[in-house]
């Protein structure tokens, strides 16, 4: 089955690199090193501007330390390259459709899709309702698509501004787009990770989804629980603030239903297994031939021209997709709301993304990542502590390699024979892959789902980290399970 899932790299092309001249101690001096350079850059340097760039360079210098590490261990510089390489090789579809994304946002802006987006939805979503509401939209847009990557860039950037609107904490609304999404990414037949789950552990793809169900729906229902107790409490804006905005919305945009043609037709190619690249391409184009028939006041706008011919057109259609874009309206807080970055607003997370991928590609060429996976295993002997070696297996993978694939493919490699070893099925580990290797890939800020999510939600990762109650509820509620014995499938009853 072709996956639709939009993620950095293909599961096919990831290989593990063992080195028996490596130890324990010597595998984990680079993490150290990162863990401590990190540290002392959020906490004691730059705060919340880290990932500005400073981040950035403190995962080269983790690189840096692995590979000397490797020097010593036998490991060439050329064979550290070369996995590095192949590394980013594997990310060129994710910097290719991070900038069509802000290619999107931008033509999705002057178009008015956006600001309809917002316009209606401030009128149908009330504070009251509106983050448990985007748990279940998302849920089941990712669901459709299979992909938690376009649920963000199409639903989630527009639910991000309908939060903004009603005042409420973007890290709460980013928090509710990703628990929804990440279910689909879990959930969905069609998603990537729902395929290679399985295929690590050796199971069957119907019976993995089945067997996650015992997990996944418990944790939604938890996190739509948390979200509805948050709106309760919240003290956002009343009906005269919200009244304002709508005024002000359509004084700048000429509003139409119309336009939700667009994102419609995307999501309806995304469904027909439409690539990822053609569909956002295919978003972009629309946008701005949109933003010609129904907003071209703003493109002339945008150039500074006084008559729109194809030149200023033209220009104003490229601006958006390539540069940063405003559109000024009545109310302050739109003002900031509606801009766009365009792709150069997508370098940033670009820049940190080839960042991760080379401490990432370093660890596993000195053979690091396999070290750890292995005295992990070792740590444990109970059936419990196969299952808490797993979680902390794939947790820490996504912070170490920064990739939600090797976060799957390595423990699932690894712990295969464990599980088959304790007479457990096949599916008890491809769910707790999922449980723990799929969904707190996002929360980390240098992963690259944790990037990306990011980037196109605009929102500090670390600032949505927090409201992600799926993301992180997932890996103790599969370790919950397993301290219980509840629903963990024998090979034979024997052997258990």
């Amino acid at each position: 089955m072709q996956s639709q899932e939009i993620k950095p790299t293909q599961p096919q092309d990831e290989h593990i690199v063992e080195n028996k001249e490596l130890s324990i101690w010597e595998a984990l001096i680079p993490v150290l090193a990162l863990v401590l350079m990190l540290g002392y850059n959020v906490a004691e340097a730059f705060g919340d501007d880290a990932l500005s760039g400073s981040n950035q360079f403190i995962l080269l210098m983790g690189a840096a330390v692995a590979a000397i590490v490797g020097y010593f261990n036998k490991v060439s510089f050329n064979q550290m390259m070369e996995e590095v390489a192949e590394n980013i090789k594997s990310t060129s579809g994710a910097i290719l459709i991070l900038l069509l994304v802000g290619s999107l946002a931008g033509t999705w802006l002057i178009s008015g899709i956006i600001p309809s987006m917002v316009y209606y939805g401030l009128q149908i979503l009330s504070p009251t309702i509106f983050l448990p509401a985007c748990v279940i939209i998302c849920a089941i847009i990712s669901v459709a698509t299979g992909s938690s990557w376009t649920t963000s860039a199409t639903v989630g950037i527009a639910l991000i501004g309908i939060g903004n609107a009603l005042g409420i904490n973007p890290g709460m609304t980013a928090g509710a787009v990703i628990s929804g999404a990440y279910f689909g990414d879990k959930m969905s037949p069609l998603s990537d990770t729902t395929n290679l789950a399985p295929a690590m552990a050796g199971g069957e793809l119907f019976s993995h989804i089945k067997y996650m169900m015992y997990t996944t729906i418990p944790t939604l229902i938890i996190t739509l629980v948390l979200f509805v107790i948050i709106s309760l409490s919240l003290d956002v804006k009343g009906d005269t603030d919200t009244t304002e905005m709508l005024s002000a919305i359509d004084s700048a945009f000429h509003i139409s239903p119309w336009l939700f043609l667009v994102p419609a037709l995307v999501i309806f190619m995304i469904v027909k297994k439409t690539p990822p690249l053609p569909a956002l391409l295919a978003g972009t184009l629309l946008g701005g031939v949109f933003a010609l028939i129904f907003q071209p006041e703003i493109v002339k706008q945008i150039t500074g021209a006084s008559d729109l011919d194809f030149l200023s057109a033209y220009k104003g259609i490229m601006t958006a997709i390539t540069v940063d874009t405003s559109v000024t309206t009545n109310s302050a807080e739109l003002n900031d709301l509606f801009s766009s970055g365009g792709m150069y607003g997508m370098l940033g997370t670009i820049w940190l993304i080839l960042c991760a991928m080379v401490f990432g590609g370093v660890m596993d060429a000195i053979g690091a990542l396999s070290r750890i996976s292995k005295a992990v295993l070792n740590l444990f002997d109970s059936v419990f502590g196969l299952f808490a070696s797993t979680v902390i297996s794939c947790i820490g993978l996504n912070a170490l390699a920064s990739d939600q694939y090797l976060a799957l493919v390595i423990p699932g490699r690894m712990y295969k024979k464990a599980f088959e070893d304790k007479g457990l099925a096949p599916e008890n580990l491809s769910r707790t892959l999922e449980d723990s290797g799929t969904v707190t890939s996002v929360l980390v800020p240098w992963n690259t789902c944790g990037a990306y999510q990011s980037g196109v939600l605009g929102v500090d990762t670390l600032s949505y980290a927090g409201y992600a109650f799926f993301n992180y509820l997932s890996p103790f509620m599969t370790l919950f399970y397993a301290a219980f014995k509840i629903k963990i499938k024998q090979i034979s009853k024997d052997n258990f």
